[in-house]
């Protein structure tokens, strides 16, 4: 289907409404009720004039929306989409439906540097990063220079090298993870299993840190979508894509360094969640088409939204029901797996491949 602006609005409308009233909803559940008049304005009733009055600290109410909820939910909601748009730039460049963001060792890499911080119990903080983030960050960005720079054939990111890199370095970095788990003191075992299994309180996190991670995903993902017409010639082959004006080989490479930046950013303080770059941008292909101009932005609203859903899931329903919190990551494997399989079987190839 043609894109028109008209259509690229609604869509993208229809997705944000949906998001913000997720946000909503979500700021509401948890094992504590909340009034959100009160948290808000320090009233039921709403009395403006006590709005500049109040302190935070003066209404309990108040502490757990800004400084337990909210701050969890604006990063859902910037991991999940910032995931989403890497898995939508990957398979775009890669032109592989099987790819995503942790397809090229950024994911290892990031486990790597977390585990290593978490063995090692550093004390240290990197631009406001408690240790366990800096460490991840900086982990997820020595694999993605080291995949970059070996994969690298005369210039050129022949995609097939890229994906066998990847994993290489993937296995690399896994065998390391196994070793420090292996000899490491069992009273850091579970903080390391549970950072494995992807969490968004695997972390601590401050409103400082919550916006870094705003600003450079989306930096990050404004890059992404100014390649969008790029991306879509791509889909055609290097050389239609050359012999349409597309400069490939720098295209593919700024492409593949901020798609790793941006999923080196949410791993940094989440961990590892699979599925939300590979299964999102099915999703969304299937239901809004192939063009990256739409698809792209939708990815990014959708993504957004799939990991808040899970994650409010995992901090109502679950902590509900079995007394403790899942990792989110869990509940995306869970639902991104069975899900994968499902369009598999009903043999949706068409929109994998096309």
């Amino acid at each position: 289907m043609r894109l028109t602006g008209r259509r690229f609005i609604l869509i993208n409308a229809v997705l944000f409404i949906l998001l913000i009233g997720a946000v909503v909803l979500s700021s509401l559940l948890g094992p504590g009720e909340i009034d959100l008049a009160q948290a808000l304005y320090g009233s039921s009733k709403m009395d403006i004039d006590r709005l500049f009055t109040l302190s935070l600290a003066a209404n309990a109410h108040r502490q757990i929306l800004f400084t337990v909820r909210l701050p969890r939910i604006i990063l859902a909601l910037v991991v999940g989409g910032s995931l989403a748009a890497a898995g939508v730039a990957f398979q775009a460049l890669l032109r592989n439906p099987l790819a995503e963001p942790y397809i090229l060792g950024v994911s290892s890499g990031a486990a790597f540097g977390a585990i290593l911080a978490l063995s090692l119990s550093l004390e240290i903080s990197f631009l406001g990063y408690y240790p366990v983030a800096a460490a991840s960050f900086i982990g997820a960005a020595g694999a993605m220079f080291l995949v970059y720079f070996v994969a690298r054939v005369r210039g050129r990111l022949p995609r097939h090298t890229l994906l066998l890199v990847g994993v290489v370095v993937n296995a690399f970095f896994g065998a390391l993870i196994m070793f420090i788990t292996s000899v490491v003191d069992f009273t850091r075992l579970q903080s390391i299993i549970f950072w494995l299994m992807g969490s968004l309180q695997a972390v601590r996190i401050s409103w400082g840190v919550i916006g870094l991670v705003l600003l450079f995903s989306l930096l990050g993902i404004s890059v992404l979508g100014a390649m969008a017409r790029s991306f879509n010639l791509l889909s055609l082959g290097d050389e239609p894509a050359a012999q349409l004006g597309i400069e490939v080989e720098r295209t593919k490479k700024i492409a593949l360094l901020v798609a790793s930046f941006i999923t080196a950013i949410g791993v940094s303080v989440s961990g590892p969640i699979g599925f939300v770059g590979l299964i999102v941008p099915h999703i969304m292909r299937l239901l809004v088409g192939p063009d990256h101009r739409l698809l792209l932005p939708a990815s990014v609203i959708a993504g957004a939204l799939f990991l808040l859903a899970a994650d409010t899931f995992v901090r109502t329903f679950c902590y509900s029901h079995f007394g403790t919190e899942i990792p989110v990551g869990v509940v995306t494997a869970m639902c991104g797996g069975p899900f994968f399989l499902f369009l598999l079987k009903r043999g949706q190839k068409k929109a994998f491949f096309d």
